[in-house]
């Protein structure tokens, strides 16, 4: 959390005062065409902005929405100190007379310039659908290496044959038979039919 503010907060500070540095710097050498340099400047702050917060919130970083608010005052005080500082040394020399409006005034506008464009990616970047994580390859079921014993693509799988259905009163065998009808028949003697019984 104190990385991620932090951060943040100190390199939107450092690209808003080397802007208004420039802008300070080109104002000194065309006081009267500021109109169009204004503008992309402004544009680049608050693209800046914008696309960083909506890197987070498709990435989904955790506590983001305190991280950037904490960042835009950070870089609201900072930005205002360091275009004092800027000023004074690549412009015109600037003296600390010009601190108290850098830090009120300047400061809040640089923190709105960070704060609102925030909030939008924020709200943008949440909401763009981040890529599904790859899946661990699952196990090819007509893999060409198969040997035979699973189904190949393309096949149709039929069932196993059913095992023929056994009789359900198989013809018993003669020596399956009762002893009481083996012992009603009659002996034969060798060379000779039996005789017929008396009925």
């Amino acid at each position: 959390m104190l990385g991620a503010w932090l951060t943040r907060g100190l390199v939107m500070a450092v690209v808003h005062a080397a802007a208004m540095t420039l802008l300070a710097k080109w104002s000194v050498f065309h006081p009267t065409d500021q109109t169009v340099i204004t503008s992309a400047t402004l544009a680049v702050l608050v693209g800046v902005a914008a696309l960083w917060s909506a890197v987070d919130g498709w990435r989904a970083v955790a506590h983001r929405g305190r991280a950037w608010f904490i960042a835009a005052l950070v870089a609201g005080v900072v930005s205002g100190v360091l275009y004092v500082i800027g000023r004074a040394v690549f412009v015109d020399q600037t003296g600390v007379s010009e601190l108290g409006a850098a830090l009120t005034g300047g400061a809040a506008f640089s923190a709105l310039l960070v704060l609102v464009p925030a909030g939008l990616g924020l709200f943008v970047g949440g909401r763009i659908r981040r890529p599904a994580p790859e899946a661990p390859e699952a196990e090819a079921t007509d893999d060409d290496s198969d040997d035979g014993s699973g189904s190949q693509s393309g096949q149709l799988e039929l069932p196993e044959p059913e095992p023929a259905a056994v009789a359900t009163n198989p013809r018993p065998s003669p020596v399956s038979r009762p002893a009481a009808n083996r012992a009603r028949r009659r002996p034969t003697v060798a060379g000779r039919s039996p005789s017929p019984r008396p009925r």
